[in-house]
């Protein structure tokens, strides 16, 4: 096979050490092979960057393993070296055979006939930015698990507050919760504490207060509640830093923010899962592929069987996931259209697939295209064939017995 690269290195990397097979093409046509093993310490980086600089190799290739891949990556692109990162799955060589030196030898090999195919590896401003929004993920997530923690103290205690209260977390709720740590035991007295409508339901909490809250239970609330503060003031400085690093594409992140369903963290986490350039995605369909939000290919015999969605960033699923929810809640919107579309005939989880891909589209043409969300509108799918429509409502209600004319409106005025 035809020689892509002369001077190339494949890299084994684990968590204590490497192992590297450098590849040299002489101009005779004979080819050097040089095996060496480092440490992952950064002197033993660094040592590896000026093995290959003196051998005058320039393109490096290793496996995406954990996040062992990262540090080696940093240094490595540092020094100027073209580092391409490859899924782990791609590379797999034969079963029975292998130890440290075949692997690197196996990727190099591969690599050197152009084999391996890079993985998407952002600049870094965009590394650095996926680290604080997967951050603020995490503790948005302890947070939570946090609240339902709280939620079972109380129920423990015969603390009935969330019967009653539509949102334990609002501020009515908040101050009951803190009075009870602070000793209140009277229910009228804690019930007194409500605010704006709740006022209303006055005997309905007095009854869910009434509970056998003991010295533990004040304890174990005490604790939720600063750990939720102290949670709500990292999310508050981390999302800050993030709002500071995307000031410079804070129309871009205004543009994200007019799809349903989709808020400023929900774009600020877009911007740093897909980045802000798409010419690295040919069509919007790369895109989507690689984030796994599509339905993959399973075809044999001429025939399509159902395909699951490939693997991709959870952290993107994640984000898009979450706004498909929060879209197909909308009001008169393409994407909740959509949503009740297919959820009717395929389920709900898929539908909610379904949506995410939609939104990764349109976050697509938005970065592309520098232009705001423009809706369908929610009678979309209807107006495409509406004789189909028009022939299925006719049935369905000639079904039940009735005889149906239909005249235009234009006619009936």
């Amino acid at each position: 096979m035809r020689i892509v690269y002369q001077r190339c290195c494949g890299l084994d990397v684990h968590k204590r050490t490497i192992t590297g097979c450098l590849l040299v093409l002489e101009s005779d046509g004979e080819q050097h092979q040089e095996i060496r093993r480092f440490g992952t310490m950064t002197k033993d980086l660094l040592e590896m960057a000026d093995w290959l600089q003196a051998a005058d190799c320039t393109h490096v290739a290793k496996e995406s393993t954990g996040v062992y891949w990262k540090p080696v990556y940093n240094i490595l692109e540092a020094h100027s070296f073209h580092v391409i990162v490859v899924n782990a799955q791609h590379l797999k060589a034969v079963p029975g055979r292998k130890t440290d030196v075949i692997d690197a030898q196996w990727i190099a090999e591969c690599f050197q006939i152009g084999l391996l195919k890079s993985s998407f590896v952002p600049p870094a401003p965009i590394r650095e930015l996926r680290d604080l929004t997967r951050y603020r993920i995490s503790l948005t997530q302890d947070r939570a698990r946090t609240v339902n923690r709280l939620q079972k103290v109380l129920e423990d205690a015969n603390v009935k507050l969330a019967s009653v209260v539509t949102d334990i977390q609002g501020v009515s709720a908040w101050a009951m919760l803190r009075a009870m740590v602070g000793g209140v035991t009277d229910p009228q007295a804690l019930a007194g504490l409500a605010k704006g409508r709740l006022r209303q339901k006055h005997e309905q909490l007095e009854e869910a207060l009434s509970g056998f809250l003991k010295p533990h239970h004040r304890f174990l609330i005490a604790e939720q509640l600063s750990q939720i503060d102290y949670l709500d003031d990292a999310i508050e400085r981390i999302s800050s830093e993030i709002g500071e690093r995307l000031r410079p594409f804070d129309d871009l992140v205004k543009l994200l923010d007019t799809i349903p369903g989709v808020g400023r963290q929900t774009a600020e986490s877009l911007l740093a899962e897909i980045g802000w350039d798409m010419s690295r995605f040919p069509t919007h369909r790369h895109l989507a592929a690689w984030a796994g939000i599509c339905p993959g290919n399973n075809e044999s015999a001429g025939k399509r069987r159902n395909a699951k969605t490939r693997k991709g960033s959870r952290w993107l699923r994640h984000t898009l996931i979450e706004a498909s929810h929060a879209a197909s809640r909308s009001k008169r919107t393409y994407l909740c259209a959509h949503y009740h579309r297919i959820a009717a005939h395929r389920g709900k989880k898929k539908a909610l697939v379904a949506v995410s891909h939609s939104i990764l589209v349109i976050a697509f043409y938005i970065i592309t295209r520098r232009e705001p969300y423009t809706d369908l509108g929610p009678n979309y799918f209807d107006s495409r064939d509406r004789e189909a429509v028009r022939r299925r409502y006719v049935r369905r209600l000639e079904q039940l017995g009735y005889k149906v004319t239909i005249e235009p409106l234009s006619q009936v005025a």
